[in-house]
């Protein structure tokens, strides 16, 4: 446990802030899909001084659609029609120090406020769209993204093909899930937020995907964005972060 904000780090591989966190939120109904990627398809979209993280000496994207529910800042309530919305990513695989954690190309979003704000207090490449996630059941969502300008979009659904599972060490769905650190750029620097949840649950997933325009959007190699590699789907997890701040700086 931390001093300050009585969280269990013991299954984060790196020293979390001792500070209390400054937003909470839940991610919920999510689906993810990745497609391993030349590094040297990535190396342009990553900041100065940050690494691409591997896997077996392959590199990774990500596209993942889900709902953020009920975020607030600390200590305040979450409002209706303003805390939930759709968020569509894609996310790529870093790390700076010994600290492996996510980097996003992009996160689109049904929330202006988030849009708006995001941006310029975390640099964090936040586009608004039309998102929603629709849980058909437990076992099946829909999903569908498109932006208003230009009309990138992301439309499939997601339907369970295996257990619910917990990620072991040294697995790629270790690597993929069990990051508890976002990167950006932002006023001319590297910044690092940390993320604070539990252990993902996870099962394999299958999915069809109707349009990927979003993830085609970049020049990354990936040869067929309709057909992931790697899918899971997951119910998700309970969420705090911590305000940004340079990477010298826990």
């Amino acid at each position: 446990m931390a001093a300050k904000h009585n969280l269990d780090c013991s299954h984060i591989p790196f020293d979390m802030p001792e500070r209390k966190s400054t937003l909470h939120q839940n991610w919920i109904n999510l689906t993810f899909m990745h497609w391993k990627i030349d590094p040297k398809a990535l190396q342009p979209y990553i900041p100065e001084g940050l690494e691409i993280d591997l896997f077996n000496g392959d590199a990774y994207i990500g596209a993942i659609p889900f709902t953020m529910e009920k975020v607030r800042p600390r200590g305040l309530p979450w409002l209706p029609f303003i805390s939930t919305f759709g968020e569509f990513n894609i996310r790529a695989y870093v790390t700076k120090d010994g600290i492996p954690g996510v980097l996003f190309l992009t996160l689109d979003a049904q929330s202006r406020v988030t849009c708006f704000h995001a941006p310029r207090s975390y640099g964090l490449p936040y586009r608004y769209a039309k998102c929603n996630v629709h849980v058909e059941s437990e076992d099946h969502y829909t999903w569908t993204s498109r932006r208003k300008d230009g009309g990138l979009s992301m439309i499939g659904t997601t339907k369970k093909a295996g257990p619910v599972e917990r990620a072991s060490q040294g697995s790629l769905e270790y690597f993929l899930f069990e990051r508890y650190s976002l990167y950006t750029w932002h006023k001319g620097k590297l910044m690092r937020a940390y993320t604070h949840h539990l252990p993902w649950q996870y099962c394999v997933a299958e999915v069809e995907v109707e349009s990927n325009t979003l993830l085609d959007s970049f020049d990354l190699g990936v040869q067929d964005s309709l057909r992931p590699e790697h899918i899971h789907m997951s119910s998700g997890v309970n969420v705090q972060t911590w305000s940004i701040g340079p990477v010298e700086v826990i």
